[in-house]
């Protein structure tokens, strides 16, 4: 198998682009489009008012089923063609008829297709719940519909009454990604969806972005490296360091270890919130400042700006919050995310002017965003003084 971080950045490019096209995905947030919630497509009339807020009321009916085909690898058992519910439901230990009807749902918005005499077969949106084949999303499924983040979001009213993520409700010091860290399971998938991602990203920052100027990057909550690993292959003269905790930090080390990257890159393994290595000219955080509140927000960035060379740059790379939301795909997607930052980390989107304040607590001044073709931007600021 092609790992994605294997391909060249054209091929990475490629895939990437293949799969923005038609939706802007946020990794906190996946959000299935008009059409696949059962939106009129082309100029078909719209739906009455009330069928419109039926159909967002029933979303969850298809983004659970989305997760049990997700986790009982119904795609896979059908990547060498159309198979029948019996046969399916044997392979799973499920209950056929049972199995037929969740089968249907999924077909119903495109997931499978149902052919004759009880078959079913991919199509090209269910061909990406496959394990393994380039750009699955079957990670990204298990972990947003899964029953972690769907149990949290029963929580919602908890986290809008107090603006607290539904965790605190037990431990005010509580966080969500030690919580993961201590699950071997979850820590599995929740590194895999990022990482997938990951790959779909690291193009687009690269193609957006000139690292040229810098000569040490350092890739703050860099998680299995992904990220940095891109950056390196398409820019030979640069050295990095990913940092993060040390589960994390043991996966990077083997993967730039396999890239054959080792020369170029080392992993420290560490708490963000106390320190990050210190030398470099550059510091990037790609989907780790929109998890946290201002306060704690500030306290990385202040930590980042202390390690860094005088007039060093920071590097954010992550969705900017519109202005105002429309029911564009990338509106929902940066609402969406938002929310499921205030339930599921403490964390928040934030608007241009938003980081621009938070830049300047920390010590930096914000010079630019510059937009890229995936679903984030990267923030760019230089430290102040120096």
């Amino acid at each position: 198998m092609v790992h994605p971080n294997d391909l060249s950045s054209d091929e990475i490019r490629r895939r990437a682009a293949t799969q923005q096209r038609g939706r802007d995905i946020s990794p906190g947030a996946p959000v299935m489009s008009a059409t696949v919630q059962g939106a009129p497509a082309g100029d078909a009339p719209a739906a009455p008012p009330g069928m419109q807020l039926y159909k967002i009321g029933i979303g969850h009916y298809f983004s659970r089923a989305l997760a049990l085909a997700a986790k009982l690898g119904i795609a896979d058992l059908l990547g060498n063609g159309p198979r029948h519910y019996d046969d399916l439901a044997r392979a799973t230990e499920m209950h056929g008829a049972s199995l037929n009807r969740v089968m249907r749902l999924l077909a119903s918005v495109g997931i499978f297709e149902e052919r004759d005499r009880g078959h079913f077969g991919l199509t090209p949106v269910g061909e990406l719940l496959r394990t393994g084949v380039p750009g699955s999303m079957r990670s990204a499924v298990l972990l947003f519909a899964g029953v972690g983040i769907q149990d949290a979001w029963k929580e919602l009213e908890y986290c809008v009454k107090t603006g607290e993520p539904w965790f605190r409700r037990d431990s005010r010091q509580a966080d969500a990604f030690s919580a993961i860290a201590q699950n071997a399971e979850q820590a599995r998938i929740f590194d895999e969806a990022m990482a997938t991602f990951t790959s779909m990203t690291v193009a687009a920052i690269t193609a957006a972005y000139d690292f040229s100027p810098f000569r040490m990057l350092v890739d703050v909550g860099g998680g299995n490296g992904s990220l940095l690993m891109g950056i390196l292959q398409a820019n030979p003269h640069l050295r990095g360091t990913v940092f993060d905790l040390p589960h994390a930090a043991a996966k990077a080390q083997a993967r730039i270890a396999e890239a054959g990257l080792r020369a170029r890159c080392e992993v420290v393994s560490g708490d963000f919130f106390k320190a990050v290595p210190a030398g470099a000219d550059a510091y990037i955080a790609k989907h780790v400042i929109h998890d946290w509140d201002d306060e704690r927000a500030a306290v990385i960035l202040r930590n980042i700006r202390r390690a860094m060379l005088p007039r060093g740059t920071l590097l954010i790379a992550e969705g900017v919050y519109p202005v105002r939301i429309d029911q564009s795909d990338a509106g929902r997607g940066a609402a969406a995310n938002d929310v499921n930052m205030l339930v599921n980390t403490g964390g928040r989107q934030r608007s241009e002017a938003e980081f621009r304040s938070l830049c300047a607590a920390a010590g930096f001044t914000l010079t630019r965003i510059i937009p890229t073709f995936a679903s984030l931007s990267v923030i760019e600021g230089v430290a102040d003084g120096g």
